[in-house]
């Protein structure tokens, strides 16, 4: 299995609250609170973590309450390398209806100084070199603009680094100039990203090819219930998960990066690729948590996606 390293910048508490429906202006009950240390890259190296893979995790971290990272840390076997910055790491609200859909209330980030940010990049120039890829996952924190960010992306990538980018707004946007090794966007934010509707499949397909030929090995677009597009050098194929029922959408897309990312370092078909994370993303939208909850299950929605190609 390979070591992989993945950069958080702006990590969160995740609270998911479920609730039969949300009645806006009134009281309303819970059925049940559930608080996760989250934020995209850590969730992706949960799952990875269940895949066999050795975790490095790093991003900024505020001091002012690191208990339930420290111990997502120490329980998982991750390494962590996130420079901590004064403050409290944000808390993010979930409320979670019993029909499926989930209202997010998404805290500020922590305010990062230029120090810190240089901190991170000399923290990565050690450690990219030791890992076989490099996650970089998730929105920007206060003090963190795209042209850092982009600084970040393009001394992993002079260092040699695999780099797999999920973001969105203007990070993914100026990201995109760097032509990381693999994209996982949902299909609205990188419509956004290039400046231009992608809802029809050729379109989609056309904007995929002009990234490749910018760079971009691996193109993968989640469209929820509609599947994931995976645009590839050997095969472009889409995906159809199983019907499921749904009890929380947050993190199906991390589950689904880190599927992809599984099969790509096993050196997996793309159809097995594409079948398994497809199926890791289907089981993730049945639970509240991140991580493979239940292998037999996984076993049967995997033999129940359906695949076919795309032509570009």
């Amino acid at each position: 299995m390979a070591r992989v390293l993945t950069v958080t910048l702006n990590p969160a508490l995740d609270l998911t609250v479920r609730l039969p429906a949300l009645r806006l202006g009134e009281v309303n009950r819970s059925d049940s609170l559930q608080v996760h240390a989250a934020g995209k890259g850590l969730n992706v190296a949960q799952v990875l973590a269940d895949l066999g893979h050795q975790l490095t995790v790093t991003g900024f971290l505020g001091e002012g309450n690191p208990q339930a990272f420290e111990q997502l840390f120490a329980a998982r076997g991750f390494s962590d390398e996130f420079v901590r910055v004064a403050g409290d790491t944000r808390s993010n609200i979930k409320l979670a209806e019993a029909g499926g859909q989930v209202t997010d209330i998404n805290g500020p980030g922590l305010a990062v100084s230029e120090a810190q940010g240089d901190a991170l990049l000399l923290r990565l120039k050690r450690l990219a070199p030791d890992h076989e890829l490099v996650v970089v996952a998730g929105s920007l924190p206060r003090g963190v603009d795209s042209l850092w960010f982009v600084e970040l992306l393009r001394t992993l990538k002079q260092l040699g680094a695999r780099v797999a980018l999920d973001t969105s707004g203007a990070a993914l946007r100026d990201g995109l100039t760097t032509a990381p090794w693999l994209i996982k966007p949902n299909e609205e934010e990188l419509a956004e990203a290039r400046g231009i509707p992608l809802a029809e499949s050729q379109a989609l397909a056309r904007e995929a090819w002009r990234l490749q030929v910018e760079g971009v090995e691996h193109v993968v677009v989640s469209q929820g219930a509609e599947g994931v597009s995976w645009f590839s050098p050997g095969a472009s194929l889409h995906a159809q998960p199983p019907k499921v029922r749904v009890v929380s959408t947050v993190g199906a897309g991390d589950s689904l990066l880190a599927g992809m990312l599984h099969g790509l370092l096993e050196g997996w078909p793309g159809e097995r690729t594409l079948a398994h994370a497809t199926a890791i993303a289907a089981q993730a939208v049945g639970q509240v948590g991140f991580g493979i909850s239940d292998p037999a299950q996984l076993a049967e929605l995997e033999a129940a996606v359906r695949l076919q190609p795309l032509s570009q």
